[in-house]
């Protein structure tokens, strides 16, 4: 009966083993936390995209609307300044130029804000979690060091027979 390593039960592993058993798993982790990453980043991705789609629609429906918006504003004004009731109001002219003034600061105070959110978008890192738990691992495995191994006897130090029966095992 024997371990998953090859060892035998019970038998203590060497330092070597346990060492690559380690940089095995060290490396497992790695793929492990850099395949979650690829996770998250398609994930936020797609989010990103079903909200530039949601985003673009709703522009363009606003685009289309933009011209009853006008007109119904121009008009609204010119009704509010007496053109109503039979008597002359403003000139429906100055009215559409209001309508246009009122769309131009719209626009300007929209564009401001997407100055700010821009400006927030570049400050932003991403998935940083994992960034952090990828720089944990590194240090660790940067520090990791196998000990070292204890000197092989000397070659005088052995015995011929010992010499003799590796030899003939191995050929």
């Amino acid at each position: 009966m024997s371990a998953p390593d090859g060892s035998p039960v019970g038998a203590e592993r060497s330092i070597g083993q346990l060492f690559a058993s380690a940089t095995a798993e060290m490396s497992a982790l790695v793929h492990d936390e850099i395949a979650l990453a690829k996770a998250q980043l398609k994930q936020d991705v797609k989010r990103g995209a079903t909200s530039g789609g949601a985003f673009t629609v709703a522009a363009a429906i606003l685009v289309f609307s933009l011209p009853m918006l006008n007109f119904a504003l121009a008009y609204g004004i010119h009704a509010w300044t007496g053109g109503h009731n039979g008597e002359d109001g403003w000139n429906l002219g100055w009215c559409f130029l209001l309508s246009f003034a009122a769309n131009v600061l719209i626009a300007g105070v929209l564009a401001l804000v997407g100055i700010v959110f821009a400006k927030k978008a570049k400050k932003g890192k991403g998935p940083q979690k994992v960034a952090a738990s990828m720089k944990e691992t590194a240090n660790v495995l940067q520090k990791a060091k196998p000990h070292p191994r204890p000197e092989p006897p000397a070659i005088e130090d052995r015995t011929p027979e010992a010499i003799e029966a590796v030899a003939r095992s191995s050929s």
